[in-house]
This record gives structure tokens, sequence and C-alpha cells, in this order.
């Protein structure tokens, strides 16, 4: 194990590419992917690269751009599915790496996490890629990787 014996996180692996992912934004400090059990159609993790255990250990200025790349999304969302709302939920009791779910509101109950389901590949192909062209139509180009399936900068 070396000097490091933590564990890699489940967002770690998925970020490295070891994993797959379905990712609709890629910069410097953060991604967005899909989560593979979503409350509704579009419901997005966005996640540091710097695996911070709870979001209040994020550095503020990490903390703060994880919440400017959410409020982008929320508003792509709310073009790309038709929605009035976008929500935000930071739990993080699955995973021990910070995540804020963004999360298309259709009612209310959307943003309960316990009633997050697994999504079919195609719907969530089908999903990702409404996203994404809601994300590039806003003129968020640069920082939607030019592959679904990677988190690279390009």
């Amino acid at each position: 194990m070396g000097d490091n014996s933590r564990m890699s996180t489940v967002f770690e692996n998925i970020i490295s590419g070891t994993w797959s992912g379905r990712f609709v934004w890629a910069d410097d400090l953060c991604v967005a992917f899909a989560t593979i059990e979503p409350t509704s159609p579009g419901h997005v993790l966005v996640v540091p690269r710097t695996p911070y255990e709870s979001w209040t250990d994020a550095p503020s200025d990490v903390a703060a751009h994880l919440m400017k790349v959410a409020r982008a999304i929320g508003l792509a969302q709310k073009s790309a599915f038709g929605v009035a709302r976008s929500g935000l939920v930071i739990a993080g009791f699955e995973v021990p790496h910070t995540h804020l779910h963004v999360i298309p509101l259709r009612d209310e109950s959307d943003v309960l996490l316990s009633k997050a389901a697994p999504a079919s590949d195609d719907e969530l192909d089908a999903a990702i890629t409404t996203l994404r062209e809601a994300l590039l139509a806003a003129g968020h180009g640069a920082h939607v990787p030019s592959s679904m399936k990677s988190a690279a900068l390009d």
C-alpha cells in the first residue's frame, strides 16, 4: 500500500476513468456527472477533484466554486427539462467525498434522496445528452467535456 493507505473513493475512480461516468462539466477544480440513481432525469453530482470528506472541509474558494458550477448546471436543467426549479442537496452520507446533488425539480418530492432509483443506460444517456446540449447553448462549451465518458480537460 505504500505511504498512502487511504482507499480511493468511488468518485475518484469515476473522475480518473477507472469506473465509467457520464460527464456534463469538467474544470481544474471539479467535475459534474450523472448519478446512476436519480430522483429525476438530469440529476447530477458536482464533485471536487480533491476528495474533501465533507463540503465544510473544502477551502472557501473551492466551496464557492462548487456553488457557482451548481448554479450554472441548475440554470441549464431548467432550460433542458422545462422545470420551474432546480434543487440543491448536500448530504454526503453515501460517499466520503464532497458532492452537491443538482436536481431538476418537477415537484418538491424530487429533492428527496430517499426516492432515488436506478435509471437505465438509455435514460441516463438521453438526460445527460440533453443537459450537455443546454450547457453548450448557455455558453459553457469550455467546461463541457468533448466526450460524455471523460472528465479530461480538453
